[in-house]
């Protein structure tokens, strides 16, 4: 009763016409920038921060939050139509754009919509009513804990993957590699730069993205004579009864994946896409379908994105640890207001707690109402003529990866992975793998020099501490399973070369 009595006065902050309209506006700027490739609500934050010096506390901060659940949603409009994504969409573009190959494009959208709805829903039942605990238990977590989730998130590789384990193993080991290029955190020594100055800071996630997944797609279309159609002009928008069957399930598991993996530091969003696509893959009736447009594939990753960018902000309203670079802006907006974020928040500011809780949902109902009566306008994209769009694509790829950086340079690396992306597709090889790959790579490798730094060489953490020991014994299972199912299955080869002795 106490948690609806909080809610109830969160509600009476949320639903004053001042700050209805300053969540409409975060929402609504937040979905137009998620759709620019390289554009995020990291940048858009940075440069709407001294814009809201007059506005008051409450106000401010809701309109900053809805600004960045808001690009979490938009970003998946661009993955799905355009194949062109974000951080958090990378998963989108498999199944998303396959689902826009089939015509099936507004499905896709809506799906993504209602989908992230749910997931935002979920999320704020989880913050409203264990805020408090699960900031604590992620403070529990240690390097080693970190080190062995790591290493869990590695199984996602034989889910993600549609095809053969070893090629996905193959791309996921170069994505590792690739997160090492740059000067090590530790030594200050530059690792794999060959003496290049712009590889000194490494190379960035939205450069291999957009190279291999955005001027992968406009090469393949030169390929195929420029004369290639998406879309076959019919628009289903709304999802049959079978086909509503299938989202919920998809986006609960989703939600439930992202409202975990959202508490912790430098898990969020871009790791709850991924775990969410793992679980529908081995949970799914219709596991088989996904990796070919699957509507499970684009509604368990909108659910889990969106749930994971709002129980992000528990660790950074509960205990005052941002745990990615959008929560340490938001902290930095916080305590503008004169709001320390921490333990101390709630019983100090329960009006601006309970304010920002109660808008998340507000904020969830305007980007449904707003963005599903868009789709229709979102599919006009395709009635651009194909010579005009895909060098449009070309073009926003390069201002996106551009942006980060101000600098050529990236442009470049972008390119050299479009090159990349082209050569691994003619392999069949997939880029999912390679981007899991990437983006747990250098946190596996930062917590566990921690665990051993804090453990002065010895493993000790990694089997004793019950977190780590739970999930490094999963893992062990799961790899022996893996092993028995491979020296269990049929040789194709060897029985063919029986019966051709036979013959």
């Amino acid at each position: 009763m106490d948690i609806l009595h909080n809610l109830a006065f969160g509600f009476e902050t949320a639903l004053t016409m001042q700050n209805l309209m300053y969540c409409a506006i975060g929402c609504i700027v937040g979905t137009l920038i998620g759709m620019l490739p390289g554009l995020g609500p990291l940048s858009t934050i940075s440069l709407l921060l001294p814009l809201t010096y007059s506005i008051p506390a409450d106000g401010s901060l809701i309109m900053l939050a809805g600004i960045y659940y808001g690009a979490q949603y938009g970003d998946s409009v661009s993955a799905i139509t355009m194949k062109i994504p974000h951080a958090s969409s990378i998963v989108a573009c498999i199944d998303g754009y396959q689902m826009t190959l089939n015509g099936k494009t507004g499905l896709a959208l809506f799906t993504a919509g209602i989908s992230s709805f749910i997931g935002g829903t979920v999320a704020i039942v989880v913050l409203s009513t264990l805020a408090p605990v699960l900031g604590e238990l992620a403070f529990k977590f240690g390097p080693a804990d970190y080190c062995a989730l790591m290493l869990f998130g590695f199984l996602c590789v034989s889910f993600v993957t549609t095809g053969n384990l070893l090629n996905g193993l193959a791309m996921t080991l170069i994505g590792v590699l690739l997160g090492t290029i740059g000067t090590d955190v530790n030594t200050g020594t530059t690792r794999f730069t060959m003496d290049l100055p712009f590889l000194t800071d490494g190379v960035n996630l939205i450069s291999i993205a957009l190279g291999c997944f955005g001027i992968v797609e406009v090469v393949k279309n030169l390929d195929r004579g420029n004369q290639y159609t998406p879309f076959n002009g019919t628009i289903k928008l709304m999802p049959s009864w079978p086909e509503f069957k299938r989202i919920i399930p998809s986006a609960l598991r989703g939600s439930a994946a992202g409202s975990v993996l959202g508490l912790l530091p430098g898990g969020g969003p871009t790791i709850a896409q991924f775990m969410a696509y793992a679980l529908d893959k081995r949970f799914s009736k219709y596991r088989h379908e996904i990796g070919h447009g699957a509507i499970e594939g684009v509604a368990g990753q909108a659910a889990a994105d969106e749930a994971a960018a709002r129980t992000s902000f528990i660790p950074l309203m509960a205990i005052g640890i941002p745990e990615n670079a959008v929560m340490a802006l938001m902290m930095g907006a916080f305590i503008i207001k004169g709001v320390q974020p921490g333990p101390t928040m709630i019983p100090d500011h329960p009006e601006l707690f309970w304010g920002l809780v109660a808008s998340m949902w507000v904020g969830s109902i305007f980007l449904v109402v707003l963005n599903v009566p868009l789709v229709r306008y979102w599919l006009s994209i395709f009635k651009i003529p194909f010579n005009v769009l895909f060098p449009a694509i070309l073009f926003f790829c390069c201002v996106g990866t551009y942006s980060i950086n101000n600098s050529l340079d990236d442009i470049y690396i972008t390119a050299f992975f479009g090159a990349c992306g082209y050569l691994f597709m003619r392999l069949g090889l997939e880029a999912a793998p390679l981007m899991l790959g990437f983006i747990l790579g250098p946190m596996l490798e930062e917590n566990f020099r921690r665990a051993m730094m804090l453990g002065r060489g010895s493993f000790h953490a990694f089997y004793t501490r019950p977190i780590s020991a739970t999930l490094l014994a999963i893992v062990g299972l799961f790899i022996a399973w893996q092993v028995r199912v491979f020296f269990r299955q049929p040789r194709p080869a060897a029985d063919s070369g029986a019966s051709m002795a036979g013959s």
